[in-house]
């Protein structure tokens, strides 16, 4: 059986959220759904996830997983709330234990927030086959942007969250904490050695003008028209390209609420005696 796709465009965050099903009727997985969070005035929205949610309601599928390919530090992730909303278990790979060690002590989560995992529902190891209904799918490790990014095979298409991005915009950051070019070079040449027609579906789109947004292409585009990551560059030329890059960016305008909501599987914070929520903003750490 090959897998059904709908894609979802979230133009505030500039990511696509996905949803892979088997047949109408049957069963689905959300993968790296998108939290509304407004930056000026701290409110939280459902308006992309509700997106979502309808397509999976009039579609008539049961959701079996809600599946991010890492700790996001763009947005804020809606799994908690979808699963709220729909059921399906939480899954990311088993490395965010590493991620969430690593951002512990930068927002100073005291001792009862745990660095086991054991906020999402299950922890895929690399090479791990699940399914999705009647459909196979398979976790592939690919470190380098973040020490937990993970991949998910499914049918002919392979979920690359921000290991890769179209041609003309090439590769992930790697400079966040845990971050490696060379880990993230590594990781590319993996999915490269996929057949050359495999579909790779992306979590961001930041098109050069004035193409419009796409998020999938292939094997074989990726190897003849990357920008960053074409057949014939070399590891070490990647990683001097890619850390010059990362020199220049500035810090996602996002990533300090982001990163403290995803290591929790998009859990809010707990709301403290009077009633509200609060997200912390640690000042000069990053």
């Amino acid at each position: 059986m090959q897998p059904q796709l709908a894609s979802f465009f979230d133009p505030g965050t500039a990511t696509i959220s996905h949803v892979v099903y088997d047949q109408p009727g049957g069963h689905a997985a959300i993968i790296d759904p998108v939290l509304d969070y407004d930056a000026k005035s701290g409110r939280i929205a459902h308006g992309s996830a509700g997106r979502v949610l309808d397509f999976i309601r009039q579609q008539h599928l049961s959701l079996q997983w809600i599946l991010e390919t890492h700790a996001h530090a763009d947005h804020l992730s809606a799994a908690a709330w979808l699963q709220q909303q729909a059921g399906g278990r939480m899954a990311i790979g088993e490395g965010i234990t590493q991620v969430q060690q690593l951002f512990k002590g930068v927002f100073n989560l005291g001792e009862d927030f745990t660095c086991d995992g054991s906020q999402f529902d299950h922890l895929f190891a690399d090479g791990e086959v699940f399914h999705i209904g009647q459909l196979t799918a398979r976790a592939v490790f690919v470190p380098g942007h973040t020490p937990a990014d993970m991949a998910y095979q499914i049918g002919d298409m392979v979920f690359v969250g921000d290991t890769l991005f179209m041609p003309d915009v090439g590769s992930a950051r790697c400079d966040f904490p845990g971050g490696d070019a060379a880990m993230l070079y590594q990781s590319v040449q993996k999915l490269l050695t996929l057949p050359d027609d495999t579909r790779l579906l992306m979590c961001h789109d930041y098109p050069p003008q004035p193409r419009p947004i796409a998020w999938q292409s292939t094997v074989a585009e990726q190897k003849q028209h990357n920008i960053h990551l074409h057949a014939g560059i070399s590891q070490s030329e990647f990683v001097a390209l890619r850390q010059a890059r990362d020199a220049t960016l500035d810090m996602p305008q996002l990533i300090l609420p982001a990163i403290q909501v995803n290591i929790r599987a998009g859990q809010l914070p707990a709301a403290e005696n009077n009633g509200v929520r609060y997200l912390k903003i640690p000042l000069d750490m990053l």
